[in-house]
């Protein structure tokens, strides 16, 4: 019970900032939360057994390349694929050049996607009734 809200909010907590004005060329690699003013070419991913990462692109941020990790909220640009194994949260300014794979999506009036959706949720085992 007390574990669980402080998972919670973990995984609100902004860890990183690239603020705006600055750019970034290479790839990233992180845990925690990060948010992205800035402008960042290059892939951007979670470091392994990072189940709580949270990228947080804002209006006025932009990525070039792949992203994954498992929480993104997202108002800024992203051109290159995209890979979020927990939950999606586009908001109106949100656009995404590319392909999603997503386990949970919310989208706001306005967001933008320009290519295809493929859900990944839990696989379900289906058992038939039927005799042996």
């Amino acid at each position: 019970m007390f574990g669980k809200k402080i998972e919670n909010k973990r995984q609100g907590q902004i860890d990183s900032l690239i603020g705006a004005g600055t750019q970034v060329a290479g790839n990233l690699r992180f845990t925690g939360g990060l948010r992205i003013d800035g402008e960042v070419k290059g892939n951007i991913e979670a470091a392994d057994g990072a189940s709580s990462s949270t990228l947080v692109l804002s209006e006025q941020g932009r990525v070039e390349g792949a992203v994954t990790v498992s929480h993104l909220i997202l108002n800024g640009t992203i051109v290159g694929a995209v890979t979020v194994t927990d939950s999606l949260e586009m908001q109106s300014k949100a656009r995404i050049v590319g392909d999603v794979d997503y386990a949970l999506i919310e989208m706001h009036q306005g967001a933008v996607i320009e290519g295809r959706l493929v859900h990944r949720g839990k696989s379900v085992e289906l058992k038939l009734a039927a005799s042996n």
